[in-house]
């Protein structure tokens, strides 16, 4: 008989209890006493999301030793705490996340700005508990990548030249390192200090599939389930790997088609949004990304 591929519930029932546990801690963690602190946060956090960064922590401890361990419990909820401050939202301008209100939509961006802030401080405060240098380094390291990342997206945003190796360099950043963390965050703390680079290799490669993919589900995926409506990247000027490849062929097969989604791009002007997504459909882009994902698509490993 054929073993079907395991879903993602099957993935997380083999660390259920302690996913329980620490979804639980990320909340106990916040802490602050500030009350306007602890509502945006709540906020955020009740937003749901499927916890893909601390569940690969607690998946990667469990591989070194099979039982509950609180130490890993406790890295998840921080790795979660890192996953969660909101100023990309800012920055797009974003209204919601997963079908519900932005914290900056429900307040305003100073707000979610600065409790984005203490989400961040808190997390490494709790981090700085595990007394453990190369914990702290890894996770500093990591977040001025995230950082970089995020501003290397915003350099490129309404560029149509953006190359698939600027992609490569920001999803690097902005997503896979917090995968990264989370892995090699796991190898720390179980002392197989030996096994963090090919943890790392992992999150890298699991990281930036991840976002290739979710690029390819704001052109084919179901507005209701992602929370959001189809083409949100091409409107907000987002170099992702679809669009820059649906340039790339449609220059040689369509031009009237490139010129179109060129200045889409560079506007962020899409009054004809469904054209454009069937543009890049059509022009074989998506396959090319799908592909993409299941190769090594990392640009810190090929410089």
């Amino acid at each position: 008989m054929t073993q079907s591929t395991p879903n993602y519930a099957d993935i997380q029932s083999i660390v259920a209890d302690d996913f329980e546990i620490m979804d639980k801690q990320v909340f106990g963690n916040l802490n602050s006493k500030v009350q306007l602190v602890m509502s945006v946060s709540q906020h955020v956090i009740n937003a749901g999301g499927k916890r893909m960064r601390p569940l690969i922590t607690l998946l990667c401890a469990r591989m070194f030793e099979d039982k509950p361990s609180e130490k890993a419990m406790h890295l998840a909820a921080i790795t979660e705490m890192l996953q969660r401050p909101f100023h990309d939202d800012v920055i797009d301008e974003s209204g919601q996340r997963r079908g519900k209100p932005t914290a900056n939509a429900t307040w305003d961006n100073a707000t979610a700005v600065l409790v984005g802030d203490y989400l961040i401080a808190r997390a490494f405060n709790l981090l700085v508990g595990f007394q453990s240098l190369p914990l702290l380094q890894v996770f500093s390291d990591g977040t001025c990548d995230i950082a970089e990342g995020e501003v290397l997206q915003l350099q490129h945003q309404h560029n149509p030249a953006a190359t698939e190796e600027d992609y490569l360099r920001i999803i690097d950043g902005k997503t896979s390192r917090l995968f990264m963390m989370a892995t090699q965050g796991a190898a720390i703390l179980q002392d197989r200090i030996e096994y963090m680079q090919a943890l790392g290799d992992f999150g890298q490669h699991f990281g930036n599939a991840f976002q290739i993919i979710d690029d390819v589900l704001d052109y084919s995926g179901d507005s209701e389930v992602m929370g959001k409506n189809l083409g949100d990247d091409l409107a907000e000027g987002k170099p992702t790997l679809p669009t820059i490849k649906a340039l790339e062929l449609l220059k040689d097969s369509d031009i009237k088609g490139y010129e179109q989604l060129r200045v889409a791009v560079q506007t962020g002007k899409t009054p004809n949004a469904e054209q454009l997504i069937e543009l890049v459909r059509r022009s074989g882009s998506l396959d090319y990304c799908k592909q993409r994902a299941w190769e090594e698509p990392s640009w810190r490993n090929k410089h």
